[in-house]
């Protein structure tokens, strides 16, 4: 490349609309920009520094060239912008926190029978979408509230081709699905189920309403008093909801977002609050780094461009706390987008102001939570490193895994593995163990089998990484701890150490010594024992570890026998299999409830009547 000079680049900047683009020596991107005049916005970064922010003057330090792309328009700039900042996620840019794909709701209306499922990936393909929501649990709730008032199917089958193919599942008996499968369900039906899920999820509950209340009119006056019953429970369901739905504006029935934001430090917190129909639906809260020294109205235009960028609804009004910066242009972008005019503003008074500022006490709110979350975060790192210096290591063990086995008697013998992350419980990474290699009690070979199997299926995902069949955010064993902690003594720590070196993994590892109480005592090392204050805070987190180990151990072994044991008494009995033993534990919940159903209770639960029989005499013996 050849030598960038900075003074005629300058003076080649044309006085047009376009994005440019700030590198560093190394060609990172550091700053993505737009401007109304190209000419007049870059030059002024290399002007007098004395009004640039500490943050401007750094990034301007770091530059070491740029380049520039002119567009049409200054909207034009803005969207380019837009796709720049998700493409590089420049340093200097304020981002919305963490690189990944919000989860959306899709419904597959573009076939011709419909499905809705949770998706992070937005398609060109002919499906709604609605969203985006701040994370799986949110989606979830709004799944459940969707499958509670329309009983979707959830199961697997393919429609049409598997209508009228098979029984109905244990969704249909207990009134959770409207069973399409059955072969009682026109395509027609099917579809207007859906546009009503659609017109749900758009918040569209009034016209929703009038219409199922008509439809429901219908019903009853041709006698389908079974169809009229089940619009009742649904129109039941989306009043109750509307009856927790907080009213904000019940004049202007207009849908529209309301934006608020709060900064400390670098960070700030967005929060958004979306309205439909005059009500408020949902809201969320994002984090966004890199807002130091930014002015408010340049964090809410930022916040903006990036949260609409793939939004699949955009409202007809957007309401701010605070001016957002390119207000006009952002409004121009998101109304082209639409199709329909959109408006961006800050209101000074009125009701819409009072809403206004309570979406900014939320995103207050949202800072002091983060704070505090930060605080604690802090003296869980004074923890760690207290730990480090106790057992001697010398950087702090961020990644804790813990062991314990379980067994009565020598028999069922489980092994349980715990995950602490900065000294809190990772319980997505836990993970368990059938001991398989041998019978009887045998706690140090129980444990060498554990760590052994752990170990190797760390390897095979290093293998799988190195050929690309897997990727390392999706391995369940990898990485590898910085600390492993063995619930027992000398003699169950030997045992570990044994395997590790066998395995040829140099973690370091301690093993967790209990009183004649059971409870947490010591560590213990190869050296020995390392004494522990009972009022410190490292033999606090030890005990919250080792019990943690212990009830996940447990946990797993009263899993295993419950399931051994229900396996016993229901395969004894002539025509269950596992489909009806699995429809039966769903329905009644455990084997004693199965045990004390009649016969009608049991065919109510989807089992036919001769079964319904069997099992009803096999438990009166």
């Amino acid at each position: 490349m050849k030598k960038f000079n900075l003074e005629a680049e300058l003076k080649l900047l044309p006085e047009k609309p376009g994005v440019y683009i700030m590198h560093s020596a190394d060609d990172t991107v550091i700053y993505v920009g737009k401007a109304k005049i190209l000419k007049n916005r870059v030059r002024q970064y290399f002007q007098s520094s004395k009004n640039h922010t500490p943050k401007v003057r750094a990034m301007v330090s770091n530059i070491s060239y740029f380049e520039y792309i002119i567009t049409d328009s200054e909207t034009e700039a803005l969207v380019l912008e837009c796709n720049l900042i998700k493409k590089y996620r420049p340093k200097y840019n304020i981002l919305l926190k963490d690189d990944k794909q919000y989860p959306y709701i899709k419904v597959t209306i573009n076939e011709k029978y419909p499905r809705i499922f949770m998706t992070r990936q937005l398609k060109n393909d002919g499906a709604k979408y609605f969203g985006p929501y701040a994370g799986g649990g949110t989606v979830k709730v709004v799944l459940e509230l969707v499958g509670k008032i329309f009983k979707p199917p959830k199961c697997h089958r393919k429609f049409p081709d598997d209508i009228g193919k098979g029984r109905p599942c244990l969704n249909y008996h207990i009134k959770a699905c409207f069973a399409p499968c059955t072969g009682k369900v026109s395509e027609e039906e099917y579809r207007r189920i859906f546009y009503s899920i659609c017109r749900f999820l758009d918040g569209d509950h009034k016209s929703l309403v009038s219409e199922l209340e008509q439809e429901m009119k219908r019903a009853s006056q041709n006698m389908e008093f079974e169809r009229a019953a089940e619009i009742r429970d649904e129109l039941l369901a989306i009043n109750r909801l509307d009856e927790k739905q907080k009213i904000v504006n019940s004049d202007n029935m207009n849908d529209m977002d309301i934006v608020a934001a709060a900064t400390t430090g670098d960070n700030a917190f967005c929060e958004i609050f979306f309205v439909r129909m005059g009500k408020v639906v949902g809201r969320e809260n994002f984090r966004l780094v890199g807002a130091s020294d930014r002015t408010p109205e340049e964090i809410i235009s930022d916040f903006l461009k990036q949260f609409y960028r793939d939004a699949q609804f955009v409202p007809t009004e957007i309401l701010t706390d605070t001016e957002a910066s390119d207000a006009d242009v952002i409004a121009q972008w998101l109304s082209e987008r639409k199709g329909k005019k959109v408006t961006i503003h800050s209101p000074k008074r009125g009701e819409k102001r009072k809403i206004a500022d309570m979406v900014r006490k939320n995103a207050d709110t949202a800072c002091v939570n983060y704070l505090a979350a930060k605080q604690k975060n802090k003296i869980q790192n004074s923890v760690i490193n207290e730990l480090a210096a106790a057992v001697g290591l010398e950087t702090p063990p961020e990644y804790i895994e813990a062991y314990d086995i379980s067994n009565i008697s020598g028999s069922d013998n489980v092994g349980s593995m715990v995950v602490f992350k900065n000294g809190k419980p990772a319980r997505s990474r836990y993970r368990s163990f059938n001991i398989k290699s041998f019978e009887g009690a045998n706690d140090y070979k129980a444990m060498q089998e554990v760590l052994y199997r752990r170990l190797k299926r760390a390897y095979d995902e290093e293998d799988e990484i190195a050929k690309g069949t897997l990727t390392r955010e999706n391995a369940k064993f990898l990485p590898l701890p910085d600390l492993m902690l063995i619930d027992g003594g000398e003699g169950h720590l030997a045992a570990a150490q044994e395997m590790l070196q066998m395995m040829s993994v140099d973690i370091p590892a301690f093993g967790m010594v209990k009183d004649d109480k059971h409870r947490t005592r010591a560590l213990a090392s190869e050296q020995g024992e390392i004494a522990l204050s009972k009022t410190g805070s490292v033999f606090k987190l030890i005990t919250a570890i080792q019990d943690e180990a212990h009830r996940s151990a447990i946990t797993h072994h009263r899993g295993k026998r419950s399931r051994q044991l229900t396996k016993s008494e229901l395969d004894e009995i002539n025509g269950v299999g596992e489909k009806k033993k699995a429809k039966l534990l769903k329905h009644f919940k455990s084997i004693n409830a199965i045990k004390a159903a009649s016969v009608e209770e049991l065919v109510a639960a989807g089992i036919d009547r001769k079964t319904a029989e069997n099992i009803a005499a096999h438990f009166l013996r």
